[in-house]
């Protein structure tokens, strides 16, 4: 059988579930809840249900304070020591101190060996065009491991979240700023925010990671593109789109926007995932089955790149 890593994967530190007064997970079902807080027995059989190799684990969303990151990480690094063939690791940073946030990306790459480090898009609803972002970015470059952003909730101090509520239940608007719609395009912007400030052109080596079959970019890729040429940039968006970012499939089991995906991507920047536990590992290999079926990625070389190899080249890890 093919091997198969995934990168979306995560979990929720016992540390930072102590120290916490706000939990994001407490509407979503107890067997998810189960899952996010299990590093052992629970995730390695639902890995083999759902032939998953070597599972990237990070942390769920939310911003932490650098004492909880470390106790994360820590955490983290344990679980993956344990269980070195199954389990890699991305750091949880500091993202609100960007110099502190610097430190433990090079600790838990050069100490516990994490292949990366995920962030949120924005931490306190700041995004990371502002440069005193950078040095975090410029450290993954210098390490030569991969920056992931992921979606975060919508900042409530800033208006964000209000943004989406309505007239209508306040848990709809919560489900639109997340993961019903908000999460994604704020992601996309993220991306097009630190284009458009010029990071790719201060860090042209820097690697960068996002999800959903692209956070939306894929569709709407030729447009901004059309425009990002007026941003006065060195490097065009399409170069950047190419060469700096890495897409994965988690949690969008759908063809439509895999068959999008795949014509904007050259097939070594597209990776499969899963978003594990918030989408199951069977649901992930039964939609390979259906990608096998639709031919849009062709057996042999092409569906060992999306399956393993593109993984194992990125973070450095062996299946």
């Amino acid at each position: 059988m093919t091997p198969i890593i995934t990168l979306e994967e995560h979990y929720v530190s016992s540390a930072v579930r102590n120290a916490s007064d706000t939990d994001h997970y407490a509407q979503f079902p107890p067997p998810i809840v189960s899952k996010l807080n299990t590093l052992a027995a629970e995730r390695l059989q639902d890995l083999d249900n759902g032939h998953v190799s070597l599972q990237v684990i990070s942390h769920g969303p939310g911003a932490q304070p650098p004492q909880l990151c470390k106790a994360a990480n820590d955490e983290l690094a344990s679980a993956v020591a344990a269980n070195p063939t199954r389990f890699a690791a991305f750091a949880l940073l500091p993202m609100a101190e960007p110099g502190l946030a610097v430190e433990e990306l090079e600790r838990c790459v050069i100490e516990h060996r994490f292949v990366g480090a995920l962030v949120d898009n924005h931490t306190n609803g700041q995004f990371y065009d502002d440069r005193k972002f950078w040095p975090v970015f410029e450290k993954a470059q210098d390490l030569d491991v991969p920056i992931y952003i992921h979606p975060s909730y919508p900042d409530e101090k800033t208006g964000v979240a209000a943004h989406y509520r309505g007239n209508y239940d306040d848990r709809i608007g919560d489900a639109l700023g997340a993961y019903g719609w908000g999460w994604h395009s704020d992601t996309a912007l993220s991306i097009l925010k630190l284009y458009a400030a010029g990071l790719f052109d201060a860090l042209p080596n820097v690697k960068i990671i996002i999800g959903h079959m692209g956070e939306m970019l894929p569709f709407q890729l030729e447009r901004v593109i059309a425009i990002a040429s007026r941003f006065g940039r060195q490097r065009g968006l399409r170069d950047v789109w190419t060469q700096n970012i890495w897409v994965t499939t988690s949690g969008m089991f759908a063809l439509a926007p895999l068959a999008c995906l795949l014509q904007t991507m050259p097939i070594e920047r597209v990776l499969y995932s899963v978003d594990y536990p918030f989408s199951a590992n069977e649901k992930g290999y039964a939609f390979l089955e259906e990608i096998k079926k639709s031919g849009l990625i062709k057996e042999g070389e092409e569906w060992e790149k999306f399956l393993y190899k593109n993984a194992q080249e990125l973070l450095k890890v062996k299946v």
